[in-house]
């Protein structure tokens, strides 16, 4: 069995231990403490249970801590789609969607034939107008529905092999019938 290399000094355990201390980020936090664990000698099984993180996620995080020590382990991701709006651009969005249809702000270049009901690629075409940017997924969009108070609505099944006129002639059977 390989000795393990990894070790953390007094020093490193402390300053470890106030970190997980100072932290509010719950995420920043279990990787603090399970890169503390493991420099102090626990079992990697016994790590995973007390963390919930995986093997590869503990050693990716022990890596990053040897580079860049606690900084290393701190969140460094950035937002995406997300941060593109501004919650007064949001507040913007919400205004139009409510006050306006589709067909009002861009006449019958529409989504829909009628224009009557906002959809996702109605929403696309005014936030690339208004804000002339577009985000690289549909459910951002879908996101940004949900964000704004609108709720997907879902249209009725319509069947194509439905034959109008023999449901008409069913259902006048059953009058006749009873």
């Amino acid at each position: 069995m390989a000795k393990r290399k990894f070790k953390l000094s007094n020093e490193q355990e402390k300053e470890l231990k106030a970190a997980y201390q100072q932290c509010q980020e719950g995420g920043t936090k279990i990787r603090y403490q399970a890169v503390r664990l493991y420099g102090s000698g626990y079992k990697v099984k016994e790590i995973e249970q007390i963390t919930g993180c995986s093997r590869p996620s503990l050693m990716e995080w022990c890596r990053a801590y040897r580079q860049g020590g606690v900084e290393g382990l701190l969140d460094h991701r950035v937002g995406g789609n997300r941060a593109k709006l501004k919650p007064t651009q949001l507040e913007q969005i919400q205004q139009q969607l409510e006050g306006y249809t589709p067909r009002q702000l861009f006449g019958p270049e529409t989504c829909t034939k009628e224009g009557q009901f906002w959809t996702v690629p109605d929403l696309v075409k005014l936030v690339k107008n208004k804000y002339g940017f577009s985000y690289q997924s549909q459910s951002s969009y879908r996101t940004l529905f949900e964000r704004c108070g609108f709720s997907c609505q879902r249209p009725e099944a319509h069947y194509r092999s439905r034959n109008e006129l023999k449901v008409l002639e069913f259902e006048q059977q059953l009058e006749k019938n009873s």
